[in-house]
């Protein structure tokens, strides 16, 4: 499983000109899943976003987690994160889980992230056509893959 966080003041995304999902300040997060994933991938990862510090203190220091901030989360699925670029210049996405796979763990995902941040979290809509708006806090952008944990 692999994610883009960036901490954004807002984020919304759209589906045929319809706002389904909106933050404030907080992290919206591109999720790409593959087929080794798990149920295990995905704790271990939300546990990591909601743990991770990269809110100001009074000292200005990246030192707060998102949850201490009360920020929220805008989860959107995107395959793409999983393209292979080593051959020619169009990417293949045989790594990127089909949706029988896929689907069920981003809807694990969702409620996992929302359990661990005890609030619920906004998202995308698996498979459609989606149009994402952000404005990027900082810009503070980090990505994670649990394939990486070690």
């Amino acid at each position: 499983m692999r994610v883009i966080i960036q901490r954004v003041q807002e984020a919304s995304v759209r589906v045929e000109d319809q706002v389904i999902g909106a933050i404030e300040r907080g992290y919206m997060i591109l999720v790409g899943i593959e087929n080794a994933d798990s149920q295990e991938d995905l704790e271990w990862l939300s546990n990591k976003i909601v743990g991770l510090r990269l809110f100001e203190d009074e000292n200005g220091v990246m030192n707060l987690s998102i949850k201490e901030i009360g920020g929220s989360i805008l989860l959107v699925s995107q395959f793409t994160l999983h393209a292979s670029t080593k051959k020619g210049n169009r990417p293949s996405y045989i790594n990127a889980a089909k949706p029988d796979i896929s689907l069920p763990l981003y809807e694990a995902m969702i409620h996992q992230l929302s359990k661990d941040l005890g609030k619920p979290v906004q998202s995308g809509q698996f498979g459609a056509d989606m149009k994402v708006s952000l404005i990027n806090d900082g810009p503070v952008t980090i990505s994670i893959d649990t394939k990486n944990k070690e």
